[in-house]
């Protein structure tokens, strides 16, 4: 599948630095943390605009444009519930570097984004639920066989459709994360990538342990075949880790300063 793909989560409007710097139009602090997460070794950049019901269009227009001259035409992923913005943003959108992502559509209301992503040569994060968490495997396999069949209705790329496991938290929901590991290698063995919010897993845990867990969930999700996650670029033991993986997974070749790169 290649080398691990990091998509940082950090321009994010539940951020008050980053709501305010969307709602004024503010480039710096945007630019700032896009720097820090590039820098981080990001690869795409989540823009995540929150529901933006009433400027969606014009703030996702102005965040594309903003990012992908400052950055080289850094590849995006438009994350936002107003599909209308979604379209916006891809409009500007300059493709040099790679496809939009559309983040995200699932197997219930949000099914229409994969129309979407199809509609407009994007790639699209699909998350297999429903509503709510998935009781089982079984579940998420017949929500993803339903995305899967919806995309290639309209035309998709198998290798577009980026399946979400659904990353759960571990404390409250131990119990449930041999499942999603075993889950990413059902993926795996059937070709597809997989992607989703890693960070997930070690929510309400205290902030000194949280680098831990998400380390060591993401090392034995890359062993699985997870192909990326959309996780905080400036967790320096989670970027270590997951470009350690990389070489001994034979997609880095090893340097004494394979960290620095």
């Amino acid at each position: 599948m290649g080398k691990f793909v990091v998509i940082g989560e950090r321009i994010h409007c539940i951020s008050p630095t980053i709501r305010k710097a969307m709602d004024e139009k503010d480039p710096e602090p945007i630019l700032q943390r896009a720097k820090e997460e590039l820098d981080a070794g990001a690869t795409y950049l989540d823009v995540n605009i929150g529901p933006a019901e009433s400027n969606g269009e014009d703030l996702m227009k102005w965040a594309v444009q903003l990012l992908q001259e400052n950055f080289d035409n850094v590849p995006l992923s438009l994350d936002t519930a107003n599909k209308k913005a979604i379209e916006a943003g891809i409009s500007v959108y300059n493709r040099s570097k790679g496809k939009p992502i559309v983040n995200s559509a699932d197997a219930g209301d949000r099914i229409e984004n994969v129309d979407l992503a199809a509609a407009n040569d994007a790639i699209v994060i699909a998350l297999c639920s429903k509503a709510g968490v998935p009781s089982d495997n079984d579940e998420r396999m017949m929500y993803c066989q339903e995305l899967l069949e919806r995309g290639m209705e309209r035309g998709m790329d198998p290798e577009d459709m980026w399946f979400d496991p659904l990353f759960l938290v571990v404390k409250g929901m131990q119990d449930k994360q041999l499942d999603i590991l075993d889950f990413i290698g059902q993926l795996r063995d059937m070709g597809f990538n997989s992607t989703g919010g890693l960070s997930n897993c070690s929510n309400g845990m205290p902030k000194e342990i949280r680098p831990i867990m998400d380390s060591a969930m993401v090392a034995m999700a890359m062993q699985m075949g997870l192909t990326s996650a959309i996780v905080n670029p400036n967790d320096k033991r989670l970027m270590e880790t997951i470009k350690s993986c990389d070489v001994i997974k034979n997609e880095t070749l090893y340097a004494d300063s394979y960290l620095q790169i």
